[in-house]
């Protein structure tokens, strides 16, 4: 079976789907592995690490498709000068990588044209026995991380407490609103920074995980058992529900020097948590890290891929976290991929069984359709 990765071609991108050492497991395990020239040099893997392991470099993306059987990449399939990705992968192949379908159906329209399967790694289920392949997890722990990096680079003042001869210098104030996996790792990053840190979630439930890392939790009365579990993915929350937030929160961000939003609902249209006025009662000096600028932002000054000042606050929007920190959360990504490739191939064939909870779920197109509801709804309300 040939197995075959792609150099990324979204603007800003440079991971890579698969690190010389997922592919020398999967060589030695029996598959041809075959890497586009230069599709790991952005996350510093030459082209010649690939060929010590067995891997093969190929140049031209038609030459490197034309009998793949699987097609790994991190991102849904691009335009490229040869022609779309999604009509260069041969029919009946495989594909197996984030999609984005609920945000971007249209690839995955042409996927199903071309009778591929396509496996989505952001639909992996939260289960014990998914948890290798749980691509989602592992890059936002990256995302949160570098989030609180960039809050302390784009912050004038020092995050710990510093004692000097010319006196004491208080530790900066870090509030991290959402406490999944990202906001976790934010907060665990800012507080080894020294940094003094609190922390919102809708979910009551993560409060433990909170203070565990050495933050204070912040809550809001909620209607008993209205939200779900620290293991939940976000969901939508009643604008109700988001007015007694913003009202709790307005005191809390104006005392803030540093604000790390991560509030993201997969498919949808991130939740608005920092309104104008919010920002506008914080300090001259302050800074906003928008994790969700993807997704329309989390506060509402908030431009995608911009860093602007309103007011003399900071509002940084930045895209594509864990791609700045390409090496290791290719890694990461390549680690996932190869626990699902391990899982979804047996004896040299793809084992579609879709009764099995986690095939089932991340195929999202096969023989020219597209099993995802949600996919199919949306693919059919664009034409």
């Amino acid at each position: 079976m040939i197995i075959a990765v792609l150099k990324e071609k979204r603007a800003g991108e440079r991971r890579v789907a698969l690190t010389p050492d997922t592919a020398a497991r999967l060589t030695k395990a029996g598959f041809r592995v075959r890497v586009e020239a230069g599709a790991g040099a952005e996350a510093f893997f030459t082209d010649e690490t690939y060929v010590q392991t067995g891997a093969e470099i190929v140049t031209g993306v038609e030459r490197l498709l034309k009998d793949a059987d699987i097609l790994v990449k991190v991102n849904p399939p691009q335009e490229r000068e040869a022609g779309h990705e999604a009509d260069l992968i041969r029919e009946g192949a495989a594909f197996i990588g984030f999609l984005n379908p609920l945000t971007d159906p249209l690839p995955v329209k042409r996927l199903a044209q071309r009778k591929v399967t396509a496996f989505g790694m952001e639909l992996i289920p939260r289960l014990a026995r998914a948890q290798s392949m749980d691509a989602l997890t592992s890059q936002a722990s990256v995302a949160g991380y570098k989030a609180a990096l960039v809050a302390a680079c784009g912050l004038g003042k020092f995050f710990p407490m510093m004692t000097t001869a010319a006196g004491t210098i208080p530790p900066a104030r870090v509030l991290v609103l959402g406490a999944g996996v990202a906001g976790l790792q934010a907060i665990a990053t800012a507080h080894r920074l020294g940094a003094i840190v609190e922390a919102f979630d809708i979910r009551p439930a993560v409060k433990e995980e909170v203070q565990s890392l050495g933050a204070k939790f912040l809550e809001v009365e909620l209607p008993a058992g209205e939200f779900g579990s620290a293991g939940e993915y976000a969901r939508e929350v009643p604008e109700e529900v988001r007015r007694r937030e913003r009202e709790m929160l307005k005191e809390h961000v104006g005392l803030a020097d540093a604000v790390i939003t991560t509030a993201v609902v997969p498919g949808k249209k991130a939740p608005l948590l920092l309104t104008r006025d919010m920002v506008e009662g914080m300090r001259p000096g302050a800074l906003i890290v928008d994790m969700a600028a993807e997704q329309g932002g989390n506060c509402e000054l908030t431009r995608p891929g911009i860093d602007r000042v309103h007011q003399g606050v900071i509002i940084s929007g930045p895209m594509n976290l864990p791609s700045m920190l390409s090496n290791q959360a290719s890694q990461m990504y390549a680690r996932n991929i190869l626990a699902f490739l391990t899982y979804l191939v047996k004896d040299g064939n793809l084992r579609l069984d879709f009764d099995d909870e986690i095939i089932g779920s991340t195929c999202v197109t096969h023989e020219g359709a597209i099993r995802h509801e949600k996919v199919r709804a949306m693919v059919s309300s664009k034409g």
